[in-house]
């Protein structure tokens, strides 16, 4: 199988064309998902929403799947580079912050860069997409923010209880991110970032607010 390639911005001395093909393609897998699902969609159905012959499709990618897998991977790569900062923020700042009334800088850009990406997350996240994908995307992104803030006695000897508390707040952080994008992100990343933020403290029997 071919390496999955890149659909960022064409690095220097990239050909536009070859740029807009793969903006093509990526647009073109998005819709196709939205409407037949992924696994009834072809190259033949690919090269033909993006308007591009087979060869050209075939220049960049081995299969739907290989295409499939450098988007995603793209995704991936991009939280990452904020993965970094998110392990700078402990509980304290989270705090520091929830006191101040301010959201979590590198949450309100974690949001902001997922809103950017929406309308493919919404299409792999979705009941047409890739089943694979939301495991990978929780692992990202949900499970790292929530062992950042742990006490560093619980990141250094996880008990049971403590495996199961990560997974707990990573699934629920996975579900807010997935009906945010299936709904369009109507809320900024800013206010996105103080819901998670105050769902990370709610206790029971507290008013849900924020």
């Amino acid at each position: 199988m071919l390496p999955a390639e890149s659909l960022a911005p064409p690095a220097p001395g990239e050909d536009r064309r070859i740029t807009r093909s793969k903006r093509a393609l990526r647009g073109a897998l998005i819709a196709l998902i939205e409407e037949r699902g992924l696994d009834a969609i072809t190259v033949n159905d690919l090269c033909e929403r993006a308007d591009l012959n087979r060869g050209t499709f075939y220049n960049h990618f081995h299969d739907k799947e290989n295409l499939l897998t450098a988007l995603e991977n793209e995704v991936l790569a991009e939280v990452a580079l904020l993965q970094a900062r998110m392990q700078s923020v402990t509980l304290g700042d989270m705090l520091a912050f929830r006191v101040a009334g301010r959201p979590v800088p590198v949450l309100v850009d974690l949001f902001e860069y997922l809103r950017g990406e929406s309308d493919f997350l919404r299409a792999v996240l979705g009941s047409g997409g890739d089943v694979r994908f939301g495991p990978r995307l929780r692992e990202a992104v949900c499970e790292n923010l929530v062992q950042n803030i742990l006490h560093e006695k619980y990141r250094t000897n996880p008990t049971p209880f403590v495996c199961y508390y990560v997974a707990f707040y990573a699934s629920a952080y996975l579900g807010i991110i997935a009906r945010w994008v299936e709904n369009g992100c109507p809320e900024t990343p800013e206010e996105m970032a103080r819901i998670a933020m105050r769902l990370l403290f709610i206790t029971p029997g507290e008013p849900i607010e924020l």
